[in-house]
């Protein structure tokens, strides 16, 4: 019973801090707000030791967009994306341990800090793009946890991202 009260109360706090990244995108009034509201979300309201939003588009569109290292604008048919095929083309976040190749495109000289990653798709078949967290934790991010509440960020921040 303590368990089951323990991720109730876990949950409730999830629930409580995609509440809070909905109304920062809502607040949004255009892409660099938006993609501002979702690092300081994913830093802050959720704790991410580091992560990365990659939007597929030409990167010239988002000269304007300083968002250091949370932001990367790359076109799909890049080859460093290679890696990425079967997560890119299915049908939800994925999580656990990822390649060597894969951290070291999302997390540049940070790579060696990540022990764990959850990739979160924005669209369906991440057409516009993807959310990468990653967690010095190896056991944060595991293929047996529970996928809905990432699945309820992606469609957030990819809903709020189509606006602009």
């Amino acid at each position: 019973l303590k368990e089951l009260i323990s991720v109730a109360r876990d949950n409730d706090l999830l629930a409580a801090k995609i509440h809070e990244l909905k109304l920062q995108l809502f607040a949004a009034t255009n892409l660099k707000t938006c993609v501002a509201a979702v690092e300081e979300s994913m830093r802050s309201g959720f704790g991410a030791d580091h992560s990365v939003l990659v939007l597929f588009s030409d990167p010239e569109m988002f000269k304007d967009i300083e968002a250091g290292r949370f932001f990367l604008a790359i076109k799909r048919s890049d080859e460093s994306l290679a890696p990425f095929g079967t997560f890119l083309n299915g049908k939800g976040p994925r999580c656990g341990q990822v390649r060597d190749t894969q951290k070291n495109f999302l997390f540049r000289g940070d790579a060696e800090e990540v022990g764990s990653v959850a990739l979160v798709p924005l669209g369906k078949k991440s057409e516009i793009g993807f959310l990468a967290i990653g967690s010095h934790d190896a056991d944060r991010f595991h293929p047996g946890m529970s996928i809905d509440f990432l699945a309820r960020v992606g469609d957030l921040v990819a809903g709020a991202l189509k606006r602009y």
